[in-house]
């Protein structure tokens, strides 16, 4: 059933990461439980390194009356960017490049490419796990010894309810299992304990453990600290090339004032949009939490003049339970810009449904706008969530 919001459109979501992904939520039917306790009609998946996951998720939405929207991401890099020092939609390292795909054809086997990514990560984690082991032992933090690949890996695939063969380690599953360790210690010998790991005092409340992983990521795991290993980053051709073989839509992810300053990148909105679409990219997607509503409306606004569809998520990548429904860091979105990601939703929607039976949806095999306009696929994917119109479920093709 569909349930509007405030200002009367359905609840709809565009990107969030659900287990064994690192996430808010235990597994996928949790994910699907919530989204249909807060009324959601449309709800993006937006995964990390394995997609096996994606079956399952699809079927289950379908079941309870949520059209699922496959998506994907990859961090890639940009040689030139890294080169001049430029930061796009990560704070921390210039040159990396955040890039989504939206409405896939999960009926497509998955390119090679996803074995190379796979890999890459999965050594990146294992020997992250060996640094942040071998430091807490020598930092005499009992229980380091219980950390280790499979360990860490078979306790995300228990939570998740998957075969422990569709994990692929993240940062936070590893922050997340030195916190558990750190958990098991008497209460009044874990600050100590993890002063000794740090190098100095805790700065958030040891008894929160949400608060309590992102220390341990930052001083633990980011650069510069004793457990960094560097990312393996795909090349932004390969990922576009990715997104494309798999039928989707390449989508930018805009941080804007998810930091201050502003990635160089993405100021000011207007050109922002411009080096977008100089890229062949031609839709965007914020996570409003990051952003204060104006900023929201500001790069709304930009990314719509340019000729680009908008649309939104929450990620839900921290272990904090916050609503499917977005909203921004300061409070509600605006009406203006509900639209602008209804409309954009809705647009996503038409084109996974078209390319899924193998016509044109948004963009074409190559990247390029097809002859559609927004207003017609718009007004196609909203009587796909509104139910008017039959949704394609899962395809078994693929696994």
């Amino acid at each position: 059933m569909i349930k509007p919001s405030s200002d009367g459109l359905p609840v709809v979501n565009t990107h969030v990461h659900m287990p064994p992904n690192f996430s808010a939520f235990t597994s996928v039917d949790d994910v699907i439980a919530t989204a249909v306790d807060e009324g959601v009609s449309a709800l993006g998946i937006s995964n990390f390194y394995d997609q096996t996951v994606y079956h399952h998720f699809g079927e289950a939405a379908a079941a309870a009356g949520i059209v699922p929207l496959y998506g994907l991401e990859f961090i890639t890099h940009v040689g030139d960017l890294e080169r001049d020092g430029i930061r796009v939609n990560d704070p921390a390292n210039p040159g990396r490049f955040y890039l989504c795909g939206k409405g896939i054809d999960m009926g497509r086997a998955m390119p090679p490419t996803a074995t190379a990514i796979r890999q890459g990560n999965d050594q990146r984690a294992a020997a992250m796990v060996g640094l942040v082991a071998a430091h807490l032992a020598a930092a005499g933090v009992e229980g380091a010894d219980e950390l280790s690949v499979d360990v860490i890996a078979g306790a995300v695939a228990r939570r998740a309810g998957v075969p422990v063969e569709w994990v692929s380690l993240q940062e936070r599953h590893i922050a997340m299992a030195v916190q558990e360790v750190l958990a098991k210690l008497p209460h009044d010998e874990r600050a100590a304990a993890l002063e000794r790991a740090c190098g100095r005092p805790s700065t958030v409340d040891i008894d929160d453990p949400v608060a309590l992983q992102g220390e341990i990521r930052s001083r633990l795991l980011k650069s510069g600290t004793p457990a960094f290993v560097p990312e393996v980053p795909v090349g932004f051709d390969e990922a576009y090339a990715f997104v494309l073989a798999m039928g989707g839509m390449p989508v930018y992810p805009t941080l804007a004032d998810g930091t201050m300053p502003i990635c160089e990148f993405e100021t000011p909105a207007a050109d922002l949009a411009q080096k977008v679409i100089a890229r062949n990219i031609h839709a965007t997607e914020l996570i409003p939490i990051r952003n204060k509503s104006a900023v929201v409306d500001e790069y709304v606004q930009a990314f719509l003049d340019a000729g680009l569809v908008v649309m939104a998520g929450t990620e839900h990548n921290t272990a904090e339970r916050i609503p499917i429904d977005p909203f921004c860091a300061d409070g509600p979105m605006s009406s203006f810009a509900r639209q602008a990601f209804w409309q954009g939703t809705c647009v996503v929607a038409a084109h996974q449904q078209l390319v899924t039976r193998g016509q044109t949806g948004f963009v074409d095999a190559s990247g390029e706008r097809t002859d559609r306009t927004v207003a017609e696929l718009a007004d196609l994917g909203a009587r796909i969530i509104k139910g008017e119109v039959g949704s394609d479920g899962p395809d078994r093709r693929n696994g």
